[in-house]
């Protein structure tokens, strides 16, 4: 979900960002490729709500905070032992109005898909380490998550620490003790892009089973990220990433707004990306404008939509959907502190021979969609 930061830089990389591409092909509202139909799983959502009573001693304030307080929303999720994880970004009531609060991500687990219960305490939160100036007093939001081949976890999430927002990443081997790596981008192109605004990454993975494991193309790994236009970035240790960039030198986009439709506004990375006999199939968000935007879908509102790309070529764009596949229609998808509504797609699971998509709702709570077997 975008948040209306501040910075400058931030200013100027969405405006270099929105200029409209040009119209991909138009295609049926599900076609071959995609993932899904997906139904919403109306019988539990919400699937997670905030727990104001819920206290945890923040290494910060060196109080105890209501971590978990008034917002619980955009999670990621992942198979392990035969149930499903789910880490989930928190806001605590540290103060008022989107981006305001303290973020710190929870996590949860379940053993049918839809009914969690969660950790009294998060797992990922800002400390007292070599992070703090990234992370204080924003916090840690909107994760990723796969799988890695020698069975650790890759965490991208990002930092916030009300000046500018950078993609990171983190590593784990249970989900619960976390070693942070710091912004992906530090190292590249002689630190060049380190305080550009960055966020929502999502890796390329193949799946093995219910895993959804991080895959290597023409030997390294890929990934999808950004907020405004969506870009590519490549990685041969997952925690230090170069991206694809224009003859300008600057992050080239690969899929840009789109006047008139779901995606009008901006694109956004939504879930780690599956390759798929097809091709890489690529889930994302997307949000209306508030004029000129689909007719369908509420201005402002952020849907999910789906795009294909070339499995021997990430760059490479085949084919995307011309409407959403996914929208904010029920009253926990409409009813929070982002009131234009939200489906804001970031967690998949394959799980009990079905696919599982979970999102946040609202800025306010996690919900969840399932296909059918």
């Amino acid at each position: 979900m975008i948040i209306k930061h501040t910075a400058a830089l931030c200013a100027a990389v969405l405006a270099a960002a929105l200029g409209h591409a040009a119209a991909a092909p138009a295609i049926p509202s599900q076609a071959s490729w995609m993932l899904g139909p997906f139904a919403k799983a109306d019988s539990a959502n919400p699937i997670l709500k905030p727990s104001p009573d819920t206290l945890f001693d923040c290494p910060m304030t060196k109080t105890k905070i209501a971590w978990e307080h008034d917002h619980v929303f955009n999670p990621a999720a992942v198979v392990r032992g035969g149930k499903v994880y789910i880490l989930y970004r928190s806001e605590d009531n540290s103060g008022n109005g989107i981006g305001n609060h303290t973020s710190r991500i929870g996590l949860a687990e379940s053993k049918d898909g839809l009914h969690f219960t969660k950790r009294p305490a998060p797992v990922l939160f800002p400390d007292e380490d070599d992070q703090k100036s990234n992370e204080w007093t924003g916090g840690c939001e909107d994760p990723r998550i796969v799988e890695t081949d020698d069975g650790g976890y890759l965490l991208t999430y990002t930092q916030w620490n009300r000046r500018t927002a950078r993609l990171a990443s983190a590593t784990s081997r249970d989900l619960v003790h976390w070693t942070k790596h710091g912004p992906v981008l530090a190292k590249t192109s002689n630190g060049k892009f380190l305080d550009v605004y960055c966020k929502s990454g999502a890796v390329v993975t193949r799946r093995k089973g219910d895993h959804l494991i991080a895959a290597k193309i023409n030997g390294k790994y890929w990934m999808y990220f950004g907020e405004g236009a969506v870009y590519a970035a490549t990685s041969t240790n997952l925690t230090d990433w170069d991206p694809v960039l224009d003859d300008r030198g600057e992050w080239k986009p690969l899929l840009k707004t789109r006047a008139g439709h779901f995606d009008s506004a901006l694109a956004e990375s939504g879930p780690p990306a599956v390759i798929t006999d097809k091709g890489i199939v690529f889930l994302y968000n997307g949000k209306n404008a508030d004029a000129n935007g689909d007719p369908t879908a509420h201005p402002g509102a952020y849907s999910g939509g789906q795009a294909l790309f070339d499995a021997h070529d990430p760059t490479q764009l085949i084919e995307r959907t011309d409407g959403w596949f996914i929208t904010p229609e029920r009253p926990y998808e409409t009813s929070g502190q982002y009131a234009a509504g939200t489906v804001f797609i970031e967690g998949l699971v394959h799980f009990k021979k079905k696919w599982f998509l979970y999102y946040g709702t609202a800025d306010s709570f996690v919900a969840a969609a399932v296909t059918k077997e």
